[in-house]
């Protein structure tokens, strides 16, 4: 049971394109009367979901209380940007009642729970609870087990960087959810479940399991769970676990600028030919197209993509996607050919 004069930090983890900002959107259209605030952590030097959530501020959540930290992980830049950002929020003129933290899509989510014992916050916030967004199809089909290289199996290595990433965010979860359940199907749903229920047994753990649609879930769920996780790590075990920090050398980012597109749907097709072609994991941004007044933002998931126009260009119409990686896929040149930058 938590400490309930502290206050509560829902930490929301899952791999890119799980569907976490689509949650936090739903959470703040749903505040069950609690004034929120919103940490968001981006993997590349552009933010793109802070400014989705800046789109639903309202008086529950006010512009003000939505902070992006984008190029890294928190976790790793603890005293740097972490700690001094928990802080500013706590001194906002009317305090939070519930603080939640969206972790990059790369995150490891324990070194962060770690972070929750520095003295400077530890008796101000506690963790509520960790809430670990899976895609469903995605878990199905088996996309994060991958092959190891040569390189790595010579190196003795055991599981992929995608397997490692998705263990370790299932391993601290306390609820998890399987997302995009529209687009998996009961078959896919049950697939997946199967998944899961592996990989808590493998870490001894049994984790309850809740498949969703477009973020769509009752808040009392998966808020006011009182989990305080910061004091329950053993009960979490990591990948690297024992180790002095940990890297994300494993994975890359580059930001691709574009001049106005003749048609959404070229952009779109050449959206796919990266994930086939340059094994592009996320693409993410917003696109100027011809003839459009309002601007597109893009979001792909391998071959999945999403898009529509959000709202109306301020200033330059000045385009620009987030690829995301694999370190040894990123050829920033032939990424640049495939999107015709």
């Amino acid at each position: 049971m938590s400490d309930l004069s502290k206050i509560p930090v829902t930490v929301i983890t899952g791999f890119l394109g799980a569907g976490k900002t689509t949650l936090i959107r739903h959470l703040m259209q749903n505040p069950q009367g609690k004034r929120l605030a919103v940490l968001v952590n981006e993997f590349g030097t552009v933010g793109v979901d802070g400014e989705i959530l800046k789109g639903c501020a309202d008086e529950n959540c006010p512009e003000e209380n939505i902070v992006e930290l984008a190029n890294g992980c928190i976790c790793c830049t603890v005293a740097e940007d972490f700690i001094p950002t928990i802080e500013a929020l706590l001194a906002l003129p009317k305090k939070p009642d519930h603080i939640l933290i969206e972790t990059s899509g790369l995150a490891l989510p324990k070194p962060l729970l770690k972070a929750f014992d520095w003295p400077a916050i530890r008796s101000l916030i506690t963790v509520d609870g960790v809430i670990t967004l899976a895609d469903a199809e995605a878990v199905a089909e088996g996309r994060f087990a991958g092959e190891l290289t040569e390189a790595q199996i010579a190196a003795g290595e055991h599981d992929t960087p995608l397997g490692e990433v998705f263990e370790d965010q299932l391993a601290c979860a306390d609820i998890v959810l399987l997302t995009k359940a529209d687009l998996a199907g009961e078959a896919g749903i049950e697939a997946a479940r199967k998944v899961i229920a592996f990989e808590a047994e493998e870490k001894g753990r049994a984790l309850p399991v809740l498949a969703i649609s477009e973020g769509v879930v009752d808040p009392r769920v998966i808020l006011g769970l009182e989990k305080a996780a910061e004091d329950d790590l053993a009960a979490r075990p990591s990948h690297h676990d024992g180790a002095e920090g940990h890297e994300h050398d494993d994975f890359d980012s580059v930001v691709i600028g574009l001049p106005e597109q003749e048609s959404s749907e070229t952009l779109v097709a050449a959206i796919r030919r990266l994930a086939r072609e340059n094994k592009a994991l996320r693409v993410k941004g917003y696109v100027a197209v011809k003839g459009k007044p309002m601007r597109l933002l893009v979001q792909a998931v391998g071959e999945r993509v999403r898009h529509q126009f959000d709202k109306p260009w301020s200033g330059a119409r000045a385009g620009h996607l987030v690829v995301i990686a694999e370190k040894g896929d990123i050829d920033e040149a032939a990424i640049r050919a495939v999107l015709g930058a």
